[in-house]
């Protein structure tokens, strides 16, 4: 028998300190490799942490909502052979003991040759254990959402295995992002009506309901809370956000445009693409063709994906596209790296990944750096358009208004048409008015007629 004490790593980018969020074991819990121990909250997300050690937990040493620097004991673990995994024969059967579950997670052959250090590894792998597990361990695949990590899931038939993310559906049919979805929104699904083309409820079903109940929650106003203020600290995500923000705003001199656009033909398309096979089960949205509008709006006008420093312009001729996203945590600009090589379907898909991740505060360091340009959706919120801020090291910014319907002038005729308000702001230090403009008329084409996309 041993005493190890973890102690808290470095998981990405040179990050100093963490805050300790929130405990998942409590002392005396027995847990196996690769278990998660903790939520941490860094500067840039919210990352849970596995444990690098088979055993038996003794004592936390940090309490929830403390800061802590990179190399803090944080809690101490009592090993022994077979929890180690040191000894390999009793290994399974420690397991066994610990858990009713499978052992996979100690059983696995990368965590018995890894060190602790190297389990717990470092930037977006930090996550990766806890991922993995879910898709290999079936009777534990959910249990970061429906019980503390000390608590062994009960074994359960798998078509409840989303159970967890909404419960008492009923024998609704949806998939997993759409429960997850539901929750987030407040939706009953059994009071949603199902389109899909099995009955089953869609993302559009789960949005048109939340729109609905939201009408109704904002008949009743609220009473004043008895507190005359709260007073929230600044610090981890909220504290980063606040020095890129005032940074960027302060460091670029920003220049804005914004255009009018019929979008009517990219609203066809988004249509056609939900109905076709090989689209099925992924979210398309007029985000995508913006997404793709602009990597092709780059390509005609580089200048734009680019960054300043006092020495050099830096020209990328890739893009890692850069999509905000507003979560619990606060706002998070991860992006998709290379989107540049990708095909509609495979930047549909990376999309989604990335959002929902963000949702769950599941985004990694590494996820969010690197980025070469943004989009911003607040069309999702109702607005026209806005002025968004440069992300911190890029030259460009888009803004994607709502979509809706409103009287546009066709061949000298009114008509209703679908139509949006496209906002962008640049860096005035690298991109001039007239790559600017060229770009947004460049991004605005492609809204108007998608089919300039097969060029």
């Amino acid at each position: 028998m041993s005493v190890s004490k973890f102690t808290l790593p470095d998981v990405g980018e040179g990050l100093t300190e963490a805050e300790i969020v929130q405990w998942r074991v409590a002392p005396g819990d027995t847990i196996g490799i690769n278990q998660v121990l903790v939520e941490i909250e860094t500067a840039k997300s919210l990352v849970e942490l596995p444990s690098p050690y088979a055993g038996v937990v003794g004592e936390i040493l940090i309490d929830e909502g403390t800061t802590v620097d990179v190399g803090t004991p944080i809690i101490t673990i009592t090993t022994d052979a077979a929890a180690s995994g040191a000894d390999e024969p009793d290994a399974p059967e420690a397991a066994t003991s610990h858990s009713p579950a499978p052992a996979a997670p100690a059983g696995d052959a990368p965590a018995d040759e890894s060190s602790g250090a190297m389990l717990v590894g470092r930037g977006s792998a930090a996550t990766m254990p806890t991922r993995r597990r879910r898709h290999t361990a079936a009777p534990v695949a959910h249990e970061t959402l429906s019980a503390p990590a000390s608590k062994p899931a009960p074994e359960r038939p798998a078509a409840a295995a989303t159970g967890p993310v909404v419960a008492s559906v009923g024998p609704v049919i949806a998939k997993p992002p759409i429960r997850k979805l539901a929750k987030d929104l407040g939706v009953d699904l059994a009071m949603v009506t199902p389109t899909g083309p099995i009955g089953d409820v869609t993302r559009e079903d789960v949005v048109r309901e939340a729109a609905q109940v939201s009408v109704f929650r904002n008949i009743e106003t609220p009473e004043w809370p008895s507190d005359r203020e709260d007073r929230i600290p600044v610090k981890g995500v909220r504290k980063a956000i606040a020095q890129a923000m005032v940074s960027s705003a302060f460091t670029a001199p920003h220049v804005s445009l914004f255009v009018d656009v019929d979008a009517t033909r990219t609203m066809e398309f988004v249509k056609r693409l939900k109905a076709s096979t090989d689209f099925a089960g992924v979210k398309v949205s007029p985000l995508l063709i913006m997404a793709k509008a602009m990597i092709w709006a780059v390509r005609r006008n580089p200048t734009v994906n680019s960054t300043f420093t006092e020495e050099e312009i830096i020209v990328r001729h890739y893009v890692n596209l850069g999509i905000a996203a507003a979560t619990p945590r606060g706002l998070i600009v991860p992006n998709v790296k290379n989107a540049h090589d990708m095909s509609l379907l495979q930047l549909a898909q990376a999309l989604e990944q990335l959002t929902l991740t963000a949702r769950e505060g599941k985004t990694s360091p590494a996820e969010m750096s690197g980025g070469t340009i943004t989009i911003t959706n607040i069309g999702v919120f109702g607005m026209d358009t806005g002025t968004p801020i440069l992300n911190s090291g890029e030259a460009g910014i888009v803004a994607l208004g709502t979509i809706k319907q409103r009287p546009w002038v066709v061949d000298g005729e009114v008509r209703p048409r679908f139509v949006t308000t496209i906002g962008a702001s640049f860096d005035h230090r690298v991109v001039d008015g007239d790559v600017a403009s060229r770009f947004l008329a460049d991004v605005a084409s492609i809204i108007e007629e998608p089919a300039l996309l097969l060029e």
